[in-house]
């Protein structure tokens, strides 16, 4: 080989090397099929499932869209989700008439079933014990069987004495606390006297009309938008919220806060509704302030007075009765064992049983307990009048739904090393934070949570508070009442595909209601070959610009507006997002 030959080999084989690097620099068909989808709005991660025809017997493999509510998983369907919620805040913030919640009038077959539950607890009331196992499994056929009929809440008792039937959720009483109880079975119960560092407030009769306060104008009803924040914890750096001195910042009651945010804004509600006398309706949000702790934005239906929401905020406290051990007892590789023999957790080293979860509540029912912890909001209180309709309604709702998609993770993002640091101070105070009477966190504390067994990992519990994605806040993080609209986000899902397929028909393009009693789903079985995700998102994309065009030929045949922030002018939603709107 002459040397002209040498370099003609070494200079190819320079521009096979940077043809590959530059393939590798180049974006993946997949990457392609994925940018696609999200410009189409595509689901970007369907799951493929096995739809079975129950007249035909025939089966096919049908994607649908993950439903995912978080931007970073999947884009399309997040901001699917986000309008769906947009679409709910809208609908019930200034209604003018009561919602009307529909109830499915019981069937033959519902009666017919609950008759045959009547009868077969009548037999298990008479005793015979042979029988017990067999009636009480033949009861909970029938209880799943008007489950699957469409049945809502929890079954009546099986016998006189047991709780099955009792919802203590939906009793009304003047419980401002968290309290598991003794589990002696003695009865005991805590007083409902408010607080003497509290200040009282007014007690009226609620009505149950959802509606209340006057027109701002006189031509359209006003509504409120309130903010109320935890309290301080701390003085903060003005620029980026955290603690100028970490030593003194109180990160444990942070926690606790972060934890019974929620149920300390149920508490807000209640005492807003006996105070002004009616029936209130909300739609909040929890998101998270720089410096980690919760707050809430509400939208609040019908006027109330500002100086009396403020009232409420100073006057609202909820109180954990808890035991509230002062240090960790155990940590690092010095943990509780589980000891099959006393069928608990004992010490590595002395082998002595831990302190039951029972022992530790006998505590809190001393005269001179306090509870382990007490939530309340702090005295910052941002409350607007807001007209429906308006342009400063609109930002409202899109104030309230701004972070939707996001989790807290990502609002909360850590630019500066104080903000690190701080951050992870405060998950590692929620890391070691109870956060239910069986969390494992407990152990650490010397005490064994309810339902523990051999499996319990201690300070390893699985429970949202303690992730960092979430930092102590609730999973849910829109708060709605029941009679806010009256409908379920279901419901709402199903008004926006009837909007599409009404502006459809308006224009002689019948698109036929899905027999949802004709199939069944399934999981794909193992082993089952299902198509590639490219060829998935590519298939879709193509329907949805077939959907997409049949629509806006629809809509500008009947004189729809161009969409705006993701509805139409009218309030009817718009075709888009991850799911399906036809």
């Amino acid at each position: 080989m002459t040397g002209n030959d040498a370099r003609l080999v070494l200079d190819s084989g320079r521009a096979e090397e940077a043809e590959a690097g530059l393939r590798l620099r180049m974006p993946s068909f997949d990457a392609v099929a994925i940018a696609a989808a999200e410009q189409h709005g595509v689901c970007v991660r369907p799951m493929v499932l096995e739809r079975t025809d129950t007249e035909t017997g025939a089966r096919e493999l049908v994607p649908v869209p993950c439903g995912h509510t978080l931007e970073v998983v999947c884009g399309p369907c997040a901001r699917q989700a986000k309008r769906v919620r947009a679409q709910q805040c809208r609908v019930g913030w200034h209604l003018d008439r009561e919602p009307e919640i529909p109830r499915a009038r019981p069937s033959l077959d519902h009666v017919s079933l609950m008759v045959y539950r009547a009868d077969l607890m009548a037999t298990l009331a008479e005793g015979v014990d042979h029988e017990t196992a067999e009636l009480v499994a033949e009861i909970g056929w029938a209880d799943n069987q008007l489950k699957a009929l469409g049945t809502a809440g929890k079954p009546p008792a099986d016998s006189e004495g047991t709780d099955a039937g009792c919802d203590p959720a939906n009793n009304d009483n003047d419980a401002t606390d968290t309290d598991a109880g003794s589990g002696t079975g003695t009865g005991r119960g805590r007083s409902t006297r408010r607080r003497q560092d509290i200040p009282d407030l007014p007690r009226l009769p609620v009505d149950d009309r959802t509606i209340g306060g006057a027109n701002a104008d006189g031509s359209a009803r006003a509504s409120m938008f309130v903010t109320i924040t935890m309290d301080s914890y701390g003085k903060v750096h003005r620029e980026d919220s955290t603690p100028i001195d970490p030593e003194t910042y109180d990160y444990a009651r942070a926690a606790w806060d972060a934890i019974w945010c929620a149920r300390a804004f149920s508490r807000w509600i209640q005492n807003l509704r006996r105070a002004i006398g009616w029936n209130i309706q909300y739609f909040g949000v929890v998101e998270p302030q720089k410096r980690g702790a919760p707050h809430l934005h509400i939208a609040l239906r019908g006027l109330v007075d500002i100086e009396l929401i403020r009232r409420v905020t100073e006057a609202t406290y909820h109180q954990v009765w808890w035991p509230r051990p002062k240090h960790l007892l155990y940590g690092g590789t010095h943990l509780p064992v589980w000891d099959r023999e006393q069928e608990t957790f004992v010490d590595p080293v002395s082998r002595m049983s831990l302190q039951s979860w029972d022992e530790a509540m006998e505590s809190t029912w001393a005269e001179d307990a306090e509870p382990a912890h007490v939530a309340r909001f702090g005295r910052k209180v941002d409350a607007r009048r807001l007209v429906g309709g308006s342009d400063k309604a609109e930002r409202g709702i899109g104030y309230l739904c701004k972070y939707l998609t996001k989790s807290v993770s990502d609002i909360l993002e850590a630019k500066t090393a104080r903000q690190r640091g701080h951050y992870a101070r405060l998950h590692a105070t929620l890391r070691q934070t109870p956060c239910s009477e069986r969390c494992s966190v407990w152990l650490l504390y010397g005490i064994v949570p309810k339902g523990a067994t051999a499996r319990t990992r201690p300070g390893q519990c699985k429970g949202r508070a303690h992730r960092r994605e979430n930092l102590g806040l609730p999973g849910n993080r829109v708060l709605t009442s029941e009679k806010w609209t009256g409908k379920t986000i279901g419901d709402h899902k199903a008004d926006r595909m009837e909007f599409v397929r009404a502006t459809l028909a308006a224009v002689g393009i019948e698109k036929p209601r899905p027999n949802l009693t004709r199939y069944t789903w399934s999981k794909v079985s193992p082993g089952t070959r299902i198509p590639q995700r490219g060829f998935l998102l590519l298939k879709a994309v193509a329907q949805r610009r077939e959907w997409r065009a049949e629509y806006d030929r629809a809509a500008l045949a009947v004189g729809l507006p161009p969409p705006r922030d993701g509805r139409s002018v009218e309030g009817g939603p718009v075709v888009g997002g991850g799911g399906d709107d036809r």
